[in-house]
């Protein structure tokens, strides 16, 4: 059975992790709209990043970077906090010492990306949709989205569009994520003790955040244009995400499979660094505040 202290540990972990999550889409947003529409827009619509950011500023004006920022806003908190207390539990469930190897630590955060799916799924769904307009008079909001999505296909196929495909994305995307964070962060430990300094787990956060794009490219481009298309992908998982994958092959080479790539390594260096950092200060904050 589950002590005290470990149901207060979650707690803890889940608050910290609401905490980071705000930190995160606040910091890194303007960049993830870029992301997206690098890898949603007609071809030939953009000639690259720069060139996103500056039509989408000229066309529909500055806070249209932030376009979409409601559902992450609102979501990511939810989902970073269920992320980390997953990670927390994963870690228990791994190994009863506190002190995991890097494989061990790889392997709780494959099992806490799993498990954030369910939440995950649908924010990034909406998330898309919603950067996935381009300041048209039809252009609708986050509601109206939602509303649709709902009254058209339903729970599986409309909110949960994308469910299988996001899970093999954050999967991978997670097991990198806190292995190269842990990494990091004991490296600078055995230098600088395990009191570290707020740039040393801004760092270590970064690296995180540089891992995570780099374990769950391409997945991360299929799962955008399944989750923008007009109705549900038809087949099996492996079937739509193969399917989508030689679509995409089809109508921009190799290099389409890795669109938006540049702007996630760009954005993830200030958003995990933001996210872990907070979520550490929280976590030490209520750790003290409760003695858990």
């Amino acid at each position: 059975m589950a002590t005290k202290s470990s149901w207060q540990a979650t707690l803890n972990e889940l608050i910290a992790g609401s905490v980071g999550g705000a930190a995160q889409v606040l910091v890194g947003h303007p960049l993830d709209t870029v992301k997206t529409r690098a890898q949603i827009a007609p071809k030939g619509m953009f000639k690259g990043p720069m060139d996103i950011i500056a039509q989408t500023v000229r066309k529909e004006g500055f806070f249209a970077l932030y376009k979409g920022m409601a559902s992450p806003l609102l979501g990511i908190a939810g989902v970073n906090s269920l992320l980390f207390a997953a990670y927390g539990v994963s870690k228990r469930i791994v190994s009863p010492y506190p002190q995991l190897s890097l494989p061990e630590t790889s392997l709780a955060g494959a099992m806490a990306g799993a498990a954030n799916t369910i939440l995950a799924s649908p924010v990034e769904m909406f998330k898309v949709r919603m950067q996935g307009q381009y300041g048209g008079a039809q252009d609708k909001r986050l509601s109206a989205v939602a509303g649709e999505m709902w009254s058209q296909w339903g729970f599986r196929k409309g909110v949960m569009r994308g469910y299988w495909v996001t899970m093999a994305r954050e999967i991978p995307a997670y097991a990198g994520f806190y292995t190269a964070y842990e990494f990091s962060k004991r490296k600078f430990a055995s230098i600088y003790g395990s009191e570290l300094p707020v740039w040393a787990l801004l760092a270590s956060g970064s690296t995180g955040g540089i891992a995570y794009w780099l374990s769950c490219y391409p997945l991360d481009v299929i799962k955008s244009r399944v989750q923008l298309r007009q109705t549900p992908p038809i087949g099996t998982p492996v079937q739509y995400i193969a399917h989508e994958a030689k679509t995409v092959l089809a109508e921009s080479g190799l290099k389409g499979l890795f669109s938006g790539l540049t702007p996630s390594l760009i954005r993830s260096i200030p958003a995990a660094a933001s996210t872990f950092a907070a979520f550490e200060i929280t976590r030490e904050y209520l750790a003290e505040f409760t003695g858990v």
